[in-house]
């Protein structure tokens, strides 16, 4: 009776439940091969990932794409971060984005509290989780 479903699908990284999000700082960020900026952001995702283990931080694939299919598409951009394959929108309702790439910052009680749409680096992402953090 203990066991939680693991009902959210992840490419590299490990499946997970809301129940296990719960109580974490997350942020999810929706990027697509065909997108110039997205592609120069990746990077930039990786390092804040790298530097804030205490943060999750997930791409999300706006084509959405189903492991088989994104597999190599996120070894090849060097998507070195978890991927989504459920859609966020089932788990904390964000809907698609009209564009990409857009980032969105999730409290640890797993509520969706800012979006940006553009363009990210390590630290514009590190200055606005730290003012979230400062005003939670």
């Amino acid at each position: 009776m203990g066991c939680q479903n693991n009902d959210i699908e992840v490419l590299n990284g490990s499946d997970t439940s809301f129940g296990k999000l719960q109580g974490k700082w997350i942020v999810v960020n929706y990027w697509a091969d065909w997108c110039a900026p997205c592609i120069k952001e990746i990077p930039e995702l990786v390092e804040f990932a790298e530097e804030n283990k205490d943060i999750l931080v997930y791409a999300f694939n706006f084509d959405e794409l189903d492991s088989d299919d994104l597999a190599p598409i996120a070894k090849k951009f060097k998507v070195d971060i978890p991927s989504l394959i459920s859609h966020p929108r089932e788990i904390w309702g964000i809907q698609t984005p009209p564009a990409v790439p857009a980032t969105f910052f999730i409290n640890p009680e797993g509520v969706l509290v800012k979006s940006f749409f553009r363009p990210q680096t390590k630290d514009s992402l590190n200055e606005i989780l730290d003012g979230l953090q400062k005003s939670a």
